[in-house]
């Protein structure tokens, strides 16, 4: 068992099971299994008495990933206390280099599905999953620099920040002030009775605080914005302690689980059958600024970021190494596929192949960057060799 859950804790496992399960729901939605599958999908449960009556796929996107987004949140406070972007200094090259890789794909996905249909798809290209970029990254980059793992998870941290951001402000609907406040309040309890571990009964307080971080998700889901963002709130007010040992407990259960059965449920839609001329705007837009909007957008910011902080210094970063990055930052996947579902949930089919479009373009990027990453790697082993 424990092997097990260290193989979850790993870099390279998680990615490749995510991967595996994206491909399995794009297989099983191009079969016969599709209409039994997609029936079970759309079912829906609901809990008396609450007004909450939400599909299966809902519950995993709504509900599942909310615990996701509570570990990810738990490891940005971390990087924002104690990590990578404990200091401005820590912080300003990456943002920098985030901000081109977000302003860079938007551009590019406004230059080709930037019509009325379409438009509202513009968040999509500019996330980075961070699991398989460092998945990748531990695959293909032994022998890079540190320097170079340093600024794509700081880069990605700030990524998800910015995904977090687009989700909270820009899928709300009709907001319900009352349950928002009583949101508020329950993150707030939940925060101080982290902070009673483990002084307190233990048993007590954890069991109290999961009926706690329930009730936060309930409001927040009532409230009209999206329900994940319940788990980024609980993520960010849970006390450093207690946060690390709930990341470790919980991490094996989202890579393992939680991950994969999103993917397969995001990956599971029906590839149309028409001509490449007949596909959505959205699928060209975002296949196209995933990887080439990243990769630009990174590689030219992070440049100029390199360039400005180096202070007459020799660069800790080459442009090679920024393109490094950047094509790991073109792997979209976990948050691109939440952001796909959003921006066009009331139209299927562009939907349909929005979802098909981060796929595409994630699995470019993918295979981009274990070229780029394994030739630059090994560049900097023989470099190593030859100064030893």
């Amino acid at each position: 068992m424990s092997d097990s859950r260290n193989l979850l804790r790993s870099q390279q496992f998680p990615a490749v099971l995510l991967l595996a399960a994206a491909a399995l729901g794009l297989l099983l939605a191009n079969l016969p299994t599709h209409a039994p599958i997609a029936a079970m999908l759309e079912s829906h449960i609901a809990i008396p008495g609450t007004g909450i009556d939400l599909s299966v796929a809902h519950w995993i996107s709504d509900g599942l990933l909310a615990i996701f987004f509570f570990v990810v949140a738990m490891e940005l406070q971390y990087e924002l206390t104690r990590g990578e972007l404990n200091s401005f200094r820590k912080a300003l090259q990456p943002a920098i280099a985030a901000a081109g890789g977000v302003l860079v794909p938007i551009i590019i996905y406004l230059l080709i599905a930037g019509g009325e249909a379409t438009a509202s798809g513009w968040p999509i290209p500019t996330a980075t999953d961070i699991a398989f970029a460092l998945g990748v990254l531990a695959v293909f980059g032994k022998g890079l620099p540190a320097a170079v793992r340093v600024f794509l998870l700081a880069l990605a941290i700030l990524d998800d920040i910015i995904g977090i951001v687009f989700i909270a402000v820009l899928f709300a609907h009709d907001l319900n002030w009352l349950y928002l406040l009583l949101a508020v309040v329950g993150v707030a309890v939940f925060g101080l009775l982290s902070r009673m571990l483990p002084e307190r009964n233990t048993g007590l307080v954890v069991a109290a605080m999961i009926v706690v971080g329930i009730l936060v998700w309930v409001f927040v889901l009532l409230s009209g914005i999206h329900a994940t963002i319940a788990g980024v709130m609980l993520g960010l007010a849970i006390a450093q302690s207690p946060s690390m040992r709930a990341r470790h407990v919980l991490e094996p259960w989202v890579n393992g689980g939680i991950l994969p059965i999103f993917a397969f449920v995001a990956a599971f839609v029906v590839i149309p059958a028409v001509s490449p001329s007949e596909l959505s705007p959205a699928f060209f837009g975002i296949a196209l600024a995933l990887p080439v909007g990243k990769i630009i957008g990174i590689t030219v910011f992070g440049w100029i970021a390199v360039r400005v902080g180096s202070h007459g210094q020799p660069p800790a970063l080459t442009i090679t190494d920024l393109i490094a990055a950047g094509t790991l930052g073109g792997i979209g996947f976990t948050v691109s596929l939440l952001l796909a579902n959003l921006a066009f949930a009331d139209d299927a089919a562009t939907r349909d192949q929005a979802i098909l479009g981060v796929l595409v373009g994630s699995l470019i990027a993918l295979v981009l960057s274990g070229i780029i990453v394994s030739s630059r790697a090994a560049w900097h082993r023989r470099v190593a060799a030859a100064s030893s």
